[in-house]
Parts: C-alpha cells; structure tokens; sequence
C-alpha cells in the first residue's frame, strides 16, 4: 500500500468498534447494569411524554377578545363563579381597594365636570351646552355649594392617587392616562408573602403593610363623609350633567354610589355583585386556570383576558381552541378614548373583522357575545336616538329588538364575508352582569367549546 507524504499509518490489525448504543454482551464495553438503567430512563421518558401528551388533550385554550370595556374581565369572573368559585370567594379581600378606588375616582370626576360646567355656563354655543345651561338655571348660584362639597371631600379625592399606585405597581401608561393599569398577577401586589418570598401565600384579607394602610384609610375615610358623598350623587346638578351626557362615568359608578352604606361600613367584604361591577383596566395578556367538567369528563381550561395591544398577541395563540369575542352594543353613542372620531360599535366591528380574517386564528370555535344589553335598553328608554351617532340606522324604530337586530346582521354580515375558515359563528345576546341568563349561557358556550375540542383532538 503506497504511502501519501505527510500521513502515516498504523501496521496493527484494525479495530472493530461496538456501536456506541450496542447491547451485545459479547463486547468487551457491555455493561448489563448500565444497560438496565438506560432502558429504565427510556421507558420513563416515554411514560412522561404520554402523560404531557394526555394533559395536553384535555387542555382547552379560551381566549377573550374584544375592545377595552367590552366586558372581557366580568366574563372571566362569571367562568370563575360558575366552574370554580371558591377561588373566587377567596379573593375577595383582595378587590377592597379596588372599589374604593372606583368609587373616589367617580367623585373627583363628578367634582371636575360640575365645576368646570359652572365656570363655563353660558360660554358654549353649541345646542348641548345651551341645554345644559338652560337646566342648570333654575337652581340658581350653586358654585359656593359645590366649592364647600369639593373641600369636604379633599380628603378622599386624594387618596385616589394613592390607591392606583399601590394597585399598579408602579405600572404606568402613555399618554398621560390616569387611573389603576394593572398586568396579570396584581393580586400578588395586595397579598402577603410567604416567608420565603418567593410566592403570594393564600388570601387571608391581610394586605401587606403598604397597602393595608391606604386601604385602611380610604376606608375610614369613606366611612367618615359618605353623607356627603350621596349628597354629592343625588345634587340636581348631577342628575342634569347625567342626563344630559356631559360627564362620562364608568357604568358601574351608580351601583356602588346607590350601595354606599353598604360599602362604607368598617367590616366591608366585596359581594358578588361588586367583583362583577368593580372596574379594573388590565395590560398585557392575563391567564385565568381551572379545571371544568363537561361532558363526563375534566377539562383545564385557560382562559386567556387580552388587554392592551391587540394584534402582537395572534402569533402566541394559534392553537387556541376557542375565541370569545364580546361586543359591547350599548356603545353606540360612544367613542374611543384614544380616537374621538371612531364609534366603539365599528371599532368592534373592525376588530372582528380582523379576527374573522386571521390565517393563524382560523382553526379556532368562534363564539360571539353582544354585550351590555341591560344597558342599551335603559339608553334606549331613556330616548337616546341610534342614527344620531350610526347614520346607516336610518329611520328604523328605535326599538330594543330592532337595534339589537341591526346590530347582530351586521356582525354575522362581517364573518360571512371574511372569516377564512368557514366557521360556524356562535351569536348569544348578553348581560354579563344577570349572573343566571349568563352562565346558562356559559353552560351552552363550554360544551360547545368542547364538543369542538373533542372533535379536533379525537378524545373519545
């Protein structure tokens, strides 16, 4: 065998290797014990992996969309009540300073808006603000009274402040936005830690000391002036800005102010109805577990409460089974908060749209909500007419039942025409505030839900 320069080469007889996952026990490297070992870690493995595997099945992933204030959080807390409330009762003591939070915001809005209304009477042309003048003037000079209300009430007006700081962390938004922007986990903000510190131990209704303390005071505080804080809600000056549209209060802020002696008292616990009306504006992607039984079986249901932006989250829920799209229809009159000149009803509109269209979202069940009817009724009692904010109305009655219906022909129209995978659209009318007509309704949702899950996993 000729030689290349440079190289050289053994003239020993050549070696045979035992393949590195060889079991033969004729090779000198075979080691019976080691091999047992390995086969053992091997079928484990593969017992992890069925398992993973399993889990994964019987997981539904649900997200909710929809624009801020459609009611995506009250939905997540009715899924909550109905499949797993003694979570839910243990939280309790936890929305505490979220209420009183609501409640002192309301105040001070009140206060901004009559003052600021009493300082400009007469200037606005325009014919609401001459009608506002003209109700307003029948009671004469009330700018002293209002001035001596505002100093009473100093002292809770400023705790409002206190309140979103401690309820956000420290979270804050562009834009010079006020208010309690909180991200997934501020529970955590008003619970204590374990000793440890390294995770939030049960709510006990014991606060950690910072926010103890600023709830402990608007408390007391609320207690102390509540005379003044329903003297302030029942003044006819606030019943004409109300009536006449002119200050924009969350929709929660009438109950808890026709609740006040209720709240105000010392040994204040949250009810129901006050996690289900309480307002709390969320960021980012929040994600609620429990485990449902449906069908004869258990599910783990993630419910995913999407806030903030409202495309970058798509890519991250391809595989999500469900979507729950709520449309707040009593929102006709209004508009965004970020873009004066688009109505919140085609905002939705768009939105869906959006998500009729998604490539990535169209393997999901679609589930559409038309939300806050109770409160579309009382607009629409109250007179307030649809084609004064939607032109396309035209002169159809301003009747419950056909605004209702003009508005869902609109949305089942949207995905007729551009929802990609020919879908079947599930439309339900709703109130997320009538606990039983809503969870029937979730009842119907969750096996609809998973009815689609089974059919695309081939659970049995």
């Amino acid at each position: 065998m000729s030689k290349r320069a440079g190289h050289t080469y053994s003239t020993s007889e050549p070696i045979l290797l035992q393949s590195i996952g060889g079991t033969s026990k004729a090779s000198r490297f075979y080691d019976e014990d080691a091999a047992r070992i390995s086969q053992k870690i091997d079928e484990e493995l593969k017992r992890d992996w069925t398992r993973i595997k399993d889990a994964q099945r019987k997981q539904v992933k649900v997200m909710l969309l929809g624009q801020a204030e459609s009611g995506k959080s009250t939905l997540q807390k009715q899924f909550q009540l109905y499949y797993a409330h003694q979570t839910l009762e243990h939280s309790r003591p936890l929305w505490r300073p979220v209420v009183y939070f609501n409640i002192i915001k309301a105040v001070r809005m009140i206060l901004d808006e009559l003052e600021y209304e009493l300082a400009n009477i007469g200037s606005d042309d325009s014919t609401e603000g001459q009608a506002v003048a003209h109700a307003l003037a029948p009671l004469g000079d009330i700018s002293h009274e209002i001035t001596q209300l505002r100093s009473k009430l100093v002292a809770l007006i400023s705790l409002e402040d206190s309140l979103a700081s401690e309820l956000s962390g420290g979270v804050s938004v562009t834009g010079g936005r006020t208010g309690v922007f909180v991200r997934a986990g501020w529970q955590a903000l008003v619970t204590p830690l374990s000793p440890n510190r390294s995770r939030a131990v049960p709510a006990t209704g014991v606060p950690p000391p910072a926010v103890a303390h600023v709830t402990n005071l608007a408390s007391r505080t609320l207690n102390a002036f509540q005379d003044e804080v329903d003297e302030l809600w029942k003044h006819p000056a606030v019943r004409i800005l109300l009536n006449n549209r002119r200050v924009r209060l969350d929709e929660s802020a009438p109950f808890f102010f026709d609740n006040m002696k209720r709240i105000s008292q010392p040994d204040y616990l949250p009810t129901t109805a006050d996690l289900l009306n309480v307002r709390l504006q969320t960021l980012g992607v929040a994600e609620h577990s429990f485990d449902v039984e449906l069908c004869g079986s258990r599910y783990n249901w993630l419910m995913y409460d999407v806030g903030g932006a409202r495309h970058a989250w798509v890519p991250y829920f391809d595989d999500a089974t469900a979507i729950i799209f709520l449309a707040p229809i009593s929102a006709f009159d209004q508009y965004l908060e970020e873009d004066a000149r688009t109505n919140r009803v085609d905002d939705s509109l768009q939105l869906f749209t959006a998500i009729c269209s998604n490539k990535l979202l169209k393997n999901s069940h679609l589930v559409l909500l038309l939300n806050k009817t109770d409160l579309l009724k009382k607009k629409l009692e109250a007179g307030i007419k649809v084609r004064k904010y939607i032109t396309s109305y035209g002169d159809r009655p301003n009747t419950f039942a056909d605004v209702s219906e003009y508005f869902r022909a609109h949305f089942i129209q949207v995905h007729r025409r551009n929802d990609i995978g020919r879908r079947a659209l599930y439309a339900h009318f709703t109130s997320m505030l009538d606990i039983r007509a809503t969870q029937a309704i979730i009842v119907n949702v969750g096996e609809a839900i998973i009815r689609s899950h089974i059919a695309r996993t081939g659970l049995a």
